[in-house]
């Protein structure tokens, strides 16, 4: 149950179901998997103590097909996983970006692949975040370091998926769902963000009529209006069409209405960057290790520097362009074999130097790690 306490000993998972409930969450629909199943336990205490709803599914792909159809209704939804489990929800995550059902989808990254190493943590499923279902789809994916993140960024999730009409993944990871911090919620108070409903008269709404990059008032299903949800490529009435005119628009759309909003979307942190010829560049719990490296690198006149993307996907690209024109060198530190990195090359180019330190053992990057490999290069 949530309890209104000034400062708590939290896990991360914890501040996880905490964030959701306050954001308005009011239906969970999950199968338990390490290491997230405490979000699932979690939410099956709290939620009928706010008027919610809680359902364990038989599988992934039924839990995140439930969330879409809770949400149709108007109830802020959520379902949360790990990398097996987030695999079976891709194809369902690509029906929710079509039809433009807020959503929120959290996975505690594992290692893989398959069934890997359960218990342990892994940055794995960058690119499974980004192009894990088929097709051109917009998606948003925030990725906490901290446990008291962890709730701002889940209560940030709901209100970026209400707003934009569209799935938001949260891409936490084993060492942050588990570990345990101090958290003054009184601190984290933010605004909730409710989607738009539309104003019109029920016999003149359009369930998918908005600018070229906006996004469209939605109704409730029970409300009254006329609502049509495919997941075939549809026109501004919801029903399935193949002209070439009406299919560029919605895709192109789809992928505006948070392009053309990035400033909005966008978060990330910087940590001495300002004149560094070495920059690291970390997410998630690995960050953590980053910032302490990059401030013992400091104590050893080394001009280092921290630059942590919140905002995993849209990718910051105007941000790490502007890094790699001014520093010599950037290091990608991640529990992977350098998903994330591939990205950072992209953007940089041949502008500066792009490394990576990676792990795939099941353990934490340590701070040793990465601050020998500043001092390398």
């Amino acid at each position: 149950m949530a309890v209104e306490r000034s400062a708590r000993l939290m896990q991360g998972n914890e501040a996880c179901v905490e964030g959701a409930i306050a954001a308005g969450c009011r239906f969970y629909a999950g199968y338990p998997i390490t290491p997230s199943t405490e979000i699932a336990e979690l939410m099956a205490a709290s939620l009928p103590c706010v008027g919610g709803r809680f359902i364990q599914m038989e599988d992934e792909i039924a839990s995140m097909a439930a969330i879409i159809g809770a949400s149709l209704t108007g109830t802020k939804s959520m379902t949360a996983t790990s990398g097996p489990g987030f695999s079976l929800k891709q194809e369902n995550i690509g029906y929710a970006a079509l039809t433009e059902v807020p959503c929120v989808i959290v996975n505690v990254q594992r290692s893989g692949p398959s069934t890997g190493l359960p218990t342990s943590p892994a940055q794995g499923d960058v690119m499974q975040s980004r192009w894990g279902t088929h097709g051109d789809h917009p998606i948003i994916v925030l990725s906490p370091s901290s446990v008291s993140e962890t709730y701002r960024l889940t209560f940030e999730s709901f209100n970026l998926a209400e707003k934009y009409r569209n799935p938001v993944i949260l891409l936490m990871d084993e060492v942050v769902g588990h570990m345990r911090e101090r958290v003054d919620l009184h601190s984290l108070s933010m605004s909730v963000v409710d989607r738009v409903k539309p104003t019109n008269k029920r016999e003149d709404y359009l369930p998918y009529d908005a600018a070229p990059d906006g996004v469209s008032p939605m109704a409730n299903f029970g409300d009254g209006y006329r609502c049509h949800v495919t997941g075939l490529i549809h026109n501004k009435k919801g029903y399935p069409t193949s002209k070439a005119e009406e299919v560029d628009f919605l895709i192109r759309r789809l992928h505006n209405k948070i392009d053309h909003n990035l400033d909005d979307v966008l978060k990330y942190e910087e940590y001495m960057v300002d004149d560094a010829d070495i920059i690291v560049l970390a997410f998630g719990s690995v960050a953590r290790s980053a910032h302490n490296a990059v401030r013992r690198a400091r104590q050893n006149g080394v001009k280092a520097g921290l630059f942590r993307p919140i905002t995993i996907w849209p990718f910051p690209e105007a941000a790490v362009t502007a890094l790699a024109q001014k520093a010599k060198h950037i290091i990608v530190p991640e529990m992977n074999l350098g998903q994330l990195r591939l990205e950072v090359e992209r953007v940089a180019g041949s502008r500066c130097q792009v490394s990576g330190i990676n792990s795939i053992i099941g353990e934490l990057i340590a701070p040793d790690q990465i601050l020998r490999r500043i001092m390398e290069v």
